[in-house]
């Protein structure tokens, strides 16, 4: 991680300029942390017994970027990336996961929201949240997926730290 390629969100802006670039900027962050590194690298665990680590993340962002965006705008029966029921935990075990296929259905589901939201009338547009049985607005889907990303973005901060001394950005 020599460069950071992130473009900060703007200091002055219209509500859906400024989610929209903080929640892209996040998504960089994730990417940022995992520059670099094989998957081996990107498969280590946090500590045993647990299965987090980068290339975990990244698969688990790809289940909230589906269940959040797909799931809620377009296909409430959209099954799950890596579970055949609603498992989000299911998605942090990458132990025989490549940086290839994690990234490829990570920066898909990202592509998909983007498309979705750029496609909205307004931030009010309303969706149908399935687990919850309520429906919400665009609005608080990108509040609430660039909260998941900030959570764990400082997750990985830690793997990072722990795969080659880094301090987070």
């Amino acid at each position: 991680m020599t460069t950071d390629p992130r473009i900060g969100p703007p200091h002055i802006g219209s509500e859906r300029d400024t989610l929209r670039a903080f929640l892209d900027y996040h998504r960089a962050t994730l990417a940022m942390k995992c520059e670099g590194l094989g998957d081996d690298q990107l498969r280590e665990r946090s500590m045993p017994p647990s299965t987090l680590s980068l290339l975990g993340l990244v698969r688990h962002m790809a289940e909230v970027e589906r269940a959040w965006f797909r799931r809620v705008f377009e296909d409430g029966e959209a099954p799950m990336v890596w579970s055949d029921r609603i498992d989000f935990q299911a998605a942090y075990d990458a132990s025989r996961s490549t940086r290839a296929e994690a990234f490829a259905a990570w920066e898909a589901e990202v592509e998909n929201s983007r498309r979705i939201e750029r496609e909205a009338a307004s931030l009010d547009l309303v969706g149908h949240q399935p687990r919850w049985g309520e429906d919400v607005s665009l609005r608080m889907v990108m509040v609430h997926v660039l909260l998941e990303y900030g959570r764990h973005n400082g997750h990985a901060d830690f793997l990072r730290e722990g795969v080659d001394g880094t301090v987070g950005a």
